[in-house]
């Protein structure tokens, strides 16, 4: 008997992986490199797709796993295209990512191809494309799905209580909210009436750009940079602390603990009156096992007197590698990745939300999943975050100074003052690099 000692083992098995075709394997001649990760299931499904484009397209696709950790998975990208690395080819990008990623050069442009091809992206909402997928003038990236900050509701509980719809304004929730949450505490101490992501993290972020821009403010660009200190900002960041602090309709944890799934398993365990949260929540709190199903709807989130209702647009866009050596390869995955036929799965199977708008009029889909059309208008007003390559750092010091308002520790107005101090020694230091 041949006994194989482990170092032969192992420089056996590297060479059969480096061999493939002397192995037995494919030969993966101009292999196309897809770098994704998310959830299992979001990973299976990617895996499915490239197996289904390489059987139709004849080009071999090999999937780079990456962890379900956003922060992770960003700096699993950063690495490869710093360095100039051929692979992954094709990838996908939150869409907080897509300024740093366009401004070091590592996104190709991409409307070469779309003029060769006569290939139209009037099927997506345009304000997608053009606040986050155009980086100056260039085309950089296409949407994959999109997300926005929805109003999640009791309507069972605004039913008893006598409501006849949702709020539409800020002040008719806190006042919702305190008349139920009295009435609810006599027999559940732990009930609350408005849940939403406060803790020191990106969607804080989310969740203030929201409430500021229902009441006309957001971040301002001028020649020193990034602001949030003015008075519409105040107002707003005034308003979110005092649901902890003053009103106490909000839990007292919301600037600790609290972020999506957090707010999301309170809400759906029965132990809140509203919910702001992502579209990926209606398919968990209608789930069998749910005990809210059939209780819950869906709007807008409110907006203030004389204000208009925001929704922070999120999502995933996917791009190719500025140094892919497989970019005609790349620009076919792209279109597959975002034709009807595969959002429309992205939709059924995933629970994703398209950038097509031509998803939101398929009358046999909006018949299986009807809120889709309460997501139509939400996606068409979505207000972007800044497109800027200085993003991550402007995002943790804002993070950190509304947190520290949130928590009480300083007053609103303090708080912006020394978030567009921090801001503008961020954009400081990117201009002297």
């Amino acid at each position: 008997m041949i006994r194989w000692s482990t170092p032969i083992v192992a420089v056996g098995l590297f060479l059969c992986a480096v061999l493939l075709s002397g192995c037995g394997g494919k030969d993966r001649t101009g292999e196309l490199t897809l770098a994704v990760g998310g959830a299992p299931n979001e990973v299976a499904f990617w895996e499915g797709l490239a197996n289904e484009f390489e059987s139709d397209s004849g080009i071999p696709v090999r999937i780079i796993r990456q962890p379900a950790d956003t922060d992770q998975r960003r700096q699993g990208l950063v690495v490869p295209l710093r360095s100039g690395q051929r692979d992954p080819d094709v990838f996908l990008m939150d869409v907080a990512w897509l300024g740093q990623f366009a401004a070091s050069g590592w996104l190709e442009p991409l409307d070469e191809f779309v003029q060769r091809d006569d290939y139209h992206t009037g099927f997506f909402f345009r304000r997608v494309v053009e606040m986050a997928d155009r980086h100056r003038t260039e085309l950089i990236a296409l949407p994959v799905n999109v997300d926005a900050g929805l109003l999640y509701y009791r309507t069972d509980l605004l039913k008893r209580f006598g409501y006849d719809a949702p709020p539409e304004t800020w002040e008719e929730l806190l006042a919702m909210s305190e008349r139920v949450q009295k009435e609810m505490r006599k027999s559940e101490p732990r009930f609350f009436g408005y849940l939403w992501q406060g803790a020191r993290y990106e969607g804080l972020i989310c969740n203030f750009l929201e409430v500021a821009a229902s009441n006309g403010g957001g971040f301002r660009a001028d020649t020193n940079g990034i602001r949030v200190d003015d008075q519409a900002n105040r107002e707003a960041l005034t308003f979110m602390q005092g649901l902890i602090h003053d009103a106490r309709v909000s839990p007292p944890n919301t600037f600790t603990e609290m972020k999506e799934e957090e707010v999301r398993s309170q809400f759906q365990n029965g132990l809140a009156l509203f919910e702001r949260n992502w579209p990926y929540a209606w398919a968990l709190h209608n789930a069998a096992d749910s005990p809210i199903l059939g209780k819950v709807g869906m709007a807008p989130l409110p907006h203030f007197q004389g204000g208009e209702s925001a929704a922070t647009l999120g999502g995933w866009h996917i791009g190719i590698s500025a140094t892919s050596d497989q970019k005609e390869a790349a620009w076919s995955f792209l279109k597959f990745a975002v034709s009807l036929d595969v959002q429309k799965r992205m939709v059924t199977e995933l629970g994703w939300n398209s950038a097509r708008r031509d998803i939101y009029q398929d009358r046999a889909l909006l018949d299986q999943q009807p809120h889709l059309e309460h997501l139509r208008d939400v996606m068409v007003h979505a207000v972007p975050r800044p497109l800027v390559p200085y993003y991550t750092q402007i995002s943790e010091a804002l993070q950190s100074r509304i947190n520290s308002a949130l928590a009480g520790q300083t007053s609103p107005e303090e708080a912006l003052r020394l978030a567009d101090e921090d801001m503008a020694q961020v954009v400081n230091r990117y201009s002297g690099e």
